[in-house]
């Protein structure tokens, strides 16, 4: 009895339990998924993978470690709350690798990111010549910095005071500060040299002439008001742009003057751009210029660490190299005093390359990565790692990926599976679906239709479940039997932008043209470099929506402005009293439906509001009705649900529209930041589809799409076309490549290797005649219909 019991006790820890699980729209899952496996999470979008997945598994093992750290570094961590669930059961640390995008700092390149240049610091300070110092000596984050301070000692049990110097030798570029890059402001975006400033010549957000901004120049003394700007001394025009703070009377007030560049470049220029209102951030875009760093030449080094070589190669020279042309320098480093180091080096950098990430530098600012290389980028860092046993949870990690690459992903998350890790991955490729060794179905819908676990088991199981997914598994889209004729061209000529090399293309106009080819291959530089320059452009790219915690789709499709209104007509009453931002907010919560405490040093805790009952809103506005619901019932219809409510031509049309991209689903009051990287997307599709344009662009429309969501797409891009639009669209999805009048394929290669149109025609065209990456696995998904 105690051997099976022992045997039983050791079985229940190969599993993790998830008992109740009411996350979101769960509607108390139970699951049990195998430890050191690969487990991948299915069903349509909205149907609860990533509430079962990221919400309750990987929220609660980040929670529980987090309650591990003193309450001091806690109140520095992100606040995470338990999920709504009744039992959750062996759980080993979780390692989240999303689909973020890596920030916006200035500071941070592919290769600080991944510990890869620090590696290479290292290397450097070892076997570079002239020997210039320890690895700080290459780092373009640490300034050269010399002085003398005091230092207390104890001398003969007597603590002394020594006056000593210091110096600490960085690598940081002194003219830019280690960024790389100046900034440069265009003087001819802040004025119109051929007027005075008493006829307007300043052309700056808020600086009327009338105005106070205006007037410290106009009545400072050291200027002409009525002089037009291009007839100004020399020394006019210096004190007018440049002239250190001074202090001057201005009706008999002492107010500060400052030259017109360093004021504006404290008031706007230094200011997060993303903070600005949107008419100075478009006024900050075009005047602000960055040039590479004449001192440094971009590398962001100083000319001790740039004057360091292996067989003549810089650090900066190394971090340049695009990467498969680093692994071969590498390859020719023959020294044993750095063996080690070296192995260790070459590893990480093979990794990139097996990650299909071969094509980028270690110097390439992080910020530039889409959302699908700075996942694989974050990879890195855990291929190479020595912790085992955890559990490593990934978002889509084949967004972004040709059917190529995701060969590669799928050896990459065998690899980390086969350390002894549990790897949980939500996703909708059939490929990376093909190889788990455990499959979790979520649906049968999505929204309120969904939440429930409609099928757990092998991928043969799920084949024959008769589940939405299961039942498309195998579905493959056809080549069309016709295809629309092109209406005209825009002609693209001479095109360079990053590895593209030379390239001309005619974009056919009246059709739907897919843009395709391996990642990095330069379809992104083609299309956003060039088309949006042609007029009537509309573009739907994958930046991120911004918003705070009191935004939904409501507000930021504007339909909660139509929902206002049509309450206010119905009721008799203001507009503004159906906001819970404003008149209408509830007294206790003031609008959040949640009411925070904040503990001190601990979390803070949020609890629904019991007044309002977490709607956000007051007791006399919940008694106003429209159509026999109230405002917080509105809201919490599903898009769908609010298609057939709301009347309003306009913001019924958006309604249909969401319908149309796949997030009918959506309820208009949840949160913006609750939602998914693709459900986002496609909310700003479903906007972007309402603007008058000929020509839309849309990057990878089928992120975070279901199988049986992807024929619903190509519904939508169908009727784009046939109301006399033309559609080009970045993408990957063979069935959407399938669907198109007109391919044109990017490649050979990546990075260096590609850059160049390797096929224009048609779908039928590709499979038939086609030589590339892309004919090759075209041909096979078809072929299998």
């Amino acid at each position: 009895m105690a051997a099976a019991s022992d045997t039983h006790i050791a079985d229940s820890h190969e599993l993790i339990r998830v008992v109740g699980a009411r996350e979101n729209n769960l509607k108390g899952v139970d699951v049990e998924i195998p430890k050191r496996r690969l487990s991948v999470f299915t069903g349509v979008s909205g149907s609860g993978k990533s509430s079962l997945v990221f919400a309750t598994i990987a929220n609660e093992s980040q929670r529980l470690i987090n309650e591990t750290y003193p309450t001091f570094v806690q109140q520095f961590m992100g606040q995470l709350t338990r999920p709504e669930v009744d039992a959750l059961e062996n759980v080993s640390p979780a390692i989240i690798v999303d689909q973020e995008r890596m920030g916006s700092n200035a500071r941070s390149t592919v290769g600080t990111a991944t510990d890869v240049h620090a590696m290479l610091r290292l290397l450097f300070s070892r076997k570079g010549q002239p020997h210039v110092g320890s690895p700080q000596a290459f780092s373009f984050n640490v300034p050269s910095v010399s002085g003398a301070g005091a230092v207390t000692l104890e001398k003969g049990g007597k603590k002394v005071k020594e006056r000593r110097s210091f110096e600490i030798t960085g690598g940081m570029c002194p003219h830019c500060e280690g960024l790389g890059e100046v900034s440069d402001v265009d003087l001819a975006e802040l004025y119109d040299q051929t007027k005075s400033l008493a006829d307007g010549a300043l052309t700056i957000p808020g600086y009327n002439p009338d105005g106070w901004m205006v007037r410290i120049f106009a009545e400072s003394g050291f200027v002409d008001p009525a002089t037009p700007i291009q007839d100004y001394t020399e020394q006019e025009l210096a004190d007018f742009l440049y002239k250190e703070p001074v202090k001057v009377k201005l009706g008999g007030i002492n107010m500060t003057y400052e030259g017109l560049v360093p004021k504006i470049t404290k008031s706007m220029l230094q200011k997060d751009r993303d903070a600005l209102q949107p008419h100075v951030r478009a006024f900050v875009d075009r005047a602000v210029k960055f040039l590479p760093c004449p001192e440094c030449g971009g590398t962001r080094l100083n000319e001790g660490a740039r004057s360091s070589t292996i067989d003549g190669v810089s650090i900066a020279d190394a971090a340049a190299m695009q990467i498969t042309d680093l692994a071969t320098w590498l390859a020719t480093i023959d020294d044993g005093d750095v063996a080690p180091l070296l192995a260790g080096l070459r590893q990480a950098v093979d990794s990139f390359i097996d990650i299909g990430l071969g094509y980028l530098s270690l110097d390439r600012a992080s910020g530039t990565l889409s959302g699908g290389e700075a996942q694989r980028t974050k990879m890195i860092r855990h291929l190479g790692s020595a912790l085992t046993d955890v559990t490593y949870v990934f978002d889509e990690p084949t967004a972004g990926l040709h059917p190529h690459d995701i060969e590669r992903m799928n050896r990459l998350l065998c690899r980390l599976r086969d350390k002894g890790n549990t790897v949980l991955v939500v996703e909708h490729k059939p490929e990376v679906i093909e190889i788990a060794d455990h499959v979790v179905d979520l649906g049968p819908g999505a929204g309120r239709d969904g939440g429930e676990v409609v099928y757990e088991g092998d991928v043969a199981g799920l084949r024959a479940s008769g589940t939405l997914t299961g039942r498309h598994l195998d579905h493959r889209a056809r080549l069309k039997d016709a295809t629309r004729t092109p209406k005209g061209a825009l002609e693209v000529r001479g095109a360079a932008q990053h590895n593209l090399k030379d390239v001309d293309v005619d974009i056919p106009l009246g059709v739907l043209t897919v843009v395709t080819g391996v990642a990095g291959s330069g379809k992104s530089s083609l299309i956003h470099g060039n088309v949006p320059a042609f007029d009537d452009v509309v573009v739907v790219d994958q930046s991120p929506i911004k918003g705070s915690r009191r935004s939904s789709p409501a507000t930021y499709t504007g339909v909660l402005d139509a929902v206002r209104a049509a309450f206010a007509k119905a009721n008799g009453v203001k507009p503004g009293l159906f906001s819970a931002n404003s008149e209408g907010a509830c007294p206790a919560c003031k609008g959040l439906g949640v009411i925070i405490t904040n503990l001190g040093f601990t979390q803070s805790v949020e609890t629904r509001c019991e007044l309002c009952e977490g709607s956000g809103f007051s007791d006399e506005v919940l008694e106003y009705r429209l159509d026999g619901r109230n405002i917080a019932e509105v809201l919490a219809m599903s898009a769908a649900e609010a298609s057939a409510f709301i009347t309003h031509k306009q913001a019924n049309a958006t309604l249909l529209r969401m319908v149309d991209v796949g997030i009918g689903y959506i309820t208009l009051g949840q949160a913006l930041n609750t939602l998914s990287g693709g459900e986002r997307q496609r909310l700003k599709l479903a906007i972007s589809m309402a603007k008058k344009g000929a020509v839309y662009v849309l990057d990878e429309p089928t992120t975070g799409l279901h199988l049986a969501d992807v024929d619903n797409m190509l519904g939508m891009l169908d009727r784009l076309v046939d109301a006399g639009n033309s559609v080009i669209v970045i993408e990957h999805h063979q069935a959407v490549m399938a669907h198109a009048d007109w391919i044109i394929d990017l490649g050979p290669g990546a990075g260096r290797d590609g850059g160049e149109v390797v096929f224009e025609g048609t779908p039928a065209a590709l499979v038939a005649t086609g030589e590339t990456l892309t004919a090759q696995h075209l041909r096979e998904y078809v072929g299998s219909v």
